[in-house]
């Protein structure tokens, strides 16, 4: 979703759906990049604290929600959590039902063609890294994440766009680690859902869409089957 100030159509789908549908189900899951950018949980930023309390007040409705840090937003912390009322996942999980096992992942430790990022991935992902950044006053952390934004549109621009999705290999041997279950992931802005034969076992993975101003997307499970359903 990547919500943000400048997002204003992305955010009021988002709210609308928490406020409504979103209590119909019984747990929701947001595999990364919740937010655009987050630079701390001391973040005062009112249109954070804005989201924080709607994602409270529908836990309070009654849904469990469940939260995966993405590239975008891995700061994520206790406090956010304790705020919004929600529960951070390691990335992965497997989350096992009844009727069926799923893996679930922001999916951008994948991306193993693209040498630089995992790179800088792993980089800002080190105790080291982060407890420096973390450190610094609130308004060189906004400016900092402002110039990795920009940073990192311009590096879109200039790579190949495969190198910006799952590798191949590493994405069986992933399915394969984790009992060959049905795999869900975002990040790569590329929705669809692909077909992988794993030790000859068929396996589905379906990548999660990215909210415009006018739509989002969610993928729901009835206890039979995926299905994506589009919100306005």
């Amino acid at each position: 979703m990547h919500l943000s100030p400048g997002s204003p159509g992305v955010t009021r789908i988002f709210l609308d759906y928490l406020g409504g549908l979103a209590r119909q189900a019984q747990s929701l899951y947001i595999l990364g990049d919740l937010f655009e950018a987050w630079i701390g949980d001391d973040d005062d930023d009112s249109f954070h604290q804005k989201i924080i309390a709607a994602l409270n007040a529908a836990s309070a409705a009654g849904i469990s929600i469940h939260i995966q840090r993405g590239n975008r937003d891995f700061l994520l912390g206790s406090r956010f959590a304790a705020a919004s009322a929600t529960k951070l996942l390691p990335d992965p999980f497997l989350l096992s039902l009844p009727e069926k096992k799923f893996v679930l992942s922001h999916g951008d430790a994948l991306c193993t063609d693209d040498k630089e990022y995992q790179s800088f991935r792993l980089q800002v992902r080190s105790p080291t890294w982060q407890t420096a950044f973390l450190a610094r006053p609130l308004a060189e952390r906004r400016a900092l994440a402002t110039q990795l934004r920009q940073q990192s549109t311009q590096y879109k621009q200039q790579k190949d766009s495969t190198l910006m999705d799952l590798n191949r290999q590493t994405t069986d041997d992933f399915i394969r680690q984790h009992g060959h279950a049905t795999f869900i992931h975002g990040h790569t802005h590329q929705p669809a859902t692909h077909h992988h034969l794993v030790d000859n076992i068929p396996v589905e993975r379906w990548v999660l869409a990215d909210w415009q101003e006018d739509r989002g997307e969610i993928l729901g499970w009835d206890g039979i089957s995926l299905q994506r359903q589009a919100l306005i």
